[in-house]
């Protein structure tokens, strides 16, 4: 089962967050990091340490599989 770590999430959204900074007077956050948000958030309110990536929803997937071929992780969890 191929996973993401609570530290890796934190990670791509800062990742992302400095490709794309946050726009508009709401600080919008860009769709990749928008869409690792809400799994960052569970696994903070659930106490875990990760999530299997099959069952985040595909732009989260997305998002890890481009952060981590930019920072040549490839696909390994």
């Amino acid at each position: 089962m191929e996973t993401i770590t609570l530290p890796e999430l934190e990670q791509a959204i800062n990742f992302w967050r400095s490709r794309s900074p946050a726009e508009g007077e709401e600080l919008r956050l860009c769709p990749e990091a928008a869409a690792l948000a809400s799994p960052y958030a569970y696994l903070i309110m659930t106490h875990r340490r990760e999530v299997a990536l099959a069952d985040l929803d595909p732009a989260a997937r997305e998002a890890i599989a481009a952060w981590r071929s930019a920072h040549g992780q490839g696909t390994a969890g």
